[in-house]
């Protein structure tokens, strides 16, 4: 299923029923699986590694060679899962020497004019809004959702089931389960739609926002509130992924909106 007017480099490996339509542009060195849709003037370059049943729409550049002056030709992959979208004139970026690949994890959308640098790892079920720019090495946690227009930081991590308002500046890392906005960045609420959207009980998000309550409406500073919901909160898989995730960030996360 491979129009006459697309290019497609004899070193590549593409699937059973996918559809190269005119003026795609498939490289060397490229994996294309199962039942994938690449629409005109899509643009598959050499590291492309690219799931089953994904559609990849017109204008976006997969695997292009990073934007990245430390970047010296290094053989690099970019890597997308199964299940994913990438819309109009979305980039994808491959990685370099510091991590090997950019991951884009699968049942993802990549919505139009979007660019994920090198290195980064978006993870299952995230969305980019239109125009959202991740800068190099971000990770994006499952279930995410960046708005339209966001400005990522390199090295920043937003955690899962975030809701992030169109056209942040992210610059600190945003833990998991909350919506953040305003300017500056601050904490703006528990996710509620998004959490009972994704099945979670009233039990557990109550949980959740009794934690947040803590860390970021106590008046606590971050270390004593992580000390705080460790020794007063019962053990959880929620509690213990917020601990785990503002203990570790390297950049330090947002703040609370009363802050």
């Amino acid at each position: 299923m491979t129009h006459q007017f697309a290019s497609v480099h004899p070193e590549a490996i593409i699937g059973k029923n996918v559809t190269i339509s005119p003026f795609v542009t498939i490289d060397k060195n490229v994996v294309i699986g199962d039942n994938t849709y690449l629409y005109p003037n899509a643009i598959i370059l050499e590291g492309a590694r690219i799931g089953n049943n994904c559609r990849i729409f017109s204008g976006a550049v997969i695997s292009g060679i990073p934007q990245d002056l430390k970047f010296v030709g290094e053989e690099t992959t970019c890597e997308i899962g199964d299940n994913t979208t990438i819309r109009e004139c979305a980039t994808v970026n491959r990685g370099t020497a510091s991590k090997g690949k950019t991951i884009v994890g699968s049942d993802c959308l990549l919505m139009a004019y979007s660019h994920t640098a090198h290195d980064c790892v978006i993870h299952n079920h995230v969305i980019l809004g239109n125009a959202t720019q991740l800068a190099g090495e971000v990770e994006v946690d499952d279930y995410a959702i960046l708005s339209g227009g966001s400005l990522v930081h390199q090295f920043s991590r937003i955690g899962k089931h975030v809701m992030l308002q169109g056209g942040s500046k992210v610059s600190k890392d945003i833990p998991p389960y909350i919506v953040a906005g305003r300017e500056p960045l601050t904490y703006s609420g528990v996710n509620i739609v998004g959490l009972r959207r994704r099945g979670f009980t009233t039990e557990q998000i109550s949980g959740i926002q009794e934690i947040y309550r803590i860390l970021y409406q106590s008046g606590l500073n971050n270390s004593v509130a992580i000390e705080h919901l460790k020794a007063s909160i019962a053990g959880g898989i929620e509690k213990e992924e917020v601990v785990t995730f503002v203990s570790n960030s390297l950049r330090g996360v947002i703040r609370g909106s009363l802050d």
